[in-house]
């Protein structure tokens, strides 16, 4: 896999903002209120998050340009659930009037980074700028998906679903590597455990499964010792927070 440059990433944030904001401006207030694909969230709460994840990113990058870390989320993880929770509720008017205001706030402080800018340090899993733009990147896409509005894993691209490979290694169990065969295309080994399993399938199937959401074109397949098995148990998702 190639390591993605800070252009190619601010090119793909660019990118991925514009499909959200697109899918946002579809939701009417019934729209809000229906569940998304995450269990026991209505879209409504998708939206709040991403507009929370989005202020919070920029709020990264702005300590950041100061020379200062803070916590990504004002008053923490409970800080976040709380804010989710009180939003969700909002109008479609006024969802979209978030998620716009966020997005264009962190996009602008991602856009405002001289090179050296992109190795500040940030609270963000005690990271750099460069991990915030993956992060955003992997919520924008990945939460777009979640809304339920035809923009599903299968329209996930071939560099955002390697991108999930390497970034998701951190799930496959200590005692397993996972053999990652997506059809057409070279095969990867992620995980370094000496029992190995095959997943075979499209490579939007792949990297759904390994980001926890519904493959959409029913194509993994898993084989252990020449045999079918079950989809392996996956570690938690490699986040300073909860993964949602």
């Amino acid at each position: 896999m190639t390591e993605i440059t800070t252009s190619a990433l601010l090119a793909e944030l660019h990118q991925a903002a514009g499909i959200v904001t697109g899918v946002v401006a579809k939701i009417d207030d019934a729209g809000v209120k229906a569940p998304s694909e995450l269990p026991g969230w209505t879209r409504g709460h998708v939206l709040a998050h991403i507009a929370g994840i989005a202020n919070a990113m920029a709020r990264q990058l702005e300590y950041a340009a100061r020379g200062q870390t803070i916590e990504l989320y004002d008053g923490g993880y409970e800080g976040r659930t709380k804010a989710i929770e009180l939003a969700a509720g909002h109008t479609a008017a006024e969802h979209q009037a978030e998620v716009e205001a966020a997005v264009a706030r962190a996009l602008a402080a991602f856009d405002g980074l001289p090179e050296s800018g992109w190795a500040a340090r940030i609270s963000y899993r005690d990271g750099i700028v460069l991990d915030g733009g993956l992060a955003l990147w992997r919520e924008l896409v990945i939460h777009a998906a979640d809304l339920g509005m035809g923009r599903g894993p299968e329209t996930w691209s071939r560099t955002f679903c390697e991108h999930l490979f390497e970034f998701l290694s951190a799930r496959v169990p200590a005692e397993q590597k996972f053999v990652l065969q997506p059809l057409a295309l070279p095969q990867l080994v992620i995980g370094s455990g000496r029992e190995s399993v095959s997943i075979t399938g499209m490579i939007t199937d792949i990297a759904a499964w390994l980001a926890g959401r519904t493959p959409t074109l029913g194509s993994l397949r898993a084989v252990a010792a020449a045999d079918g098995v079950d989809l392996p148990s996956l570690l938690p998702w490699p986040s300073g927070v909860p993964a949602k």
